[in-house]
């Protein structure tokens, strides 16, 4: 079931020229369909997904947009990824260029299967115990 949007979001994206809201909200979008079991609040000071922890998070900056899926996300889509700006665990999208939303869902994707995994791996753990 799609969690409610979080308030804090709705006002960290419109501080943000309207040109960024509509980057932002189109990343918010895009996260929010690949994830809809995902919560979505502040963290960091920037919009963040969580689902048995952190999965993704994302801001606005004044030439981009920052997307932090965390390194091992990174690391799974380097060659894809390897046309933006980015370090070990984000990546930027620049302003004036569309926004690879289908990569964007890919990398949501991915990132779910990994919670998940390991969310999994973590209760088989306990039932051993």
């Amino acid at each position: 079931m799609p969690k409610k949007a979080s308030p804090e979001i709705d006002q960290y994206i419109k501080n943000f020229p309207k040109t960024t809201q509509v980057l932002l909200e189109k990343m918010r979008t895009t996260i929010r369909k690949a994830a809809p079991a995902a919560e979505e609040k502040m963290g960091y000071g920037i919009p963040t997904f969580t689902l048995y922890g952190n999965l993704v998070h994302f801001g606005g900056y004044e030439n981009h947009i920052g997307f932090y899926p965390g390194p091992a996300g990174i690391a799974h889509f380097k060659e894809e990824l390897s046309v933006y700006k980015g370090a070990k665990g984000s990546v930027q999208f620049p302003i004036d260029q569309p926004l690879p939303l289908a990569l964007v869902t890919k990398i949501v994707l991915y990132r779910v299967k990994q919670n998940e995994e390991k969310a999994i791996s973590k209760k088989n753990t306990k039932k051993m115990s």
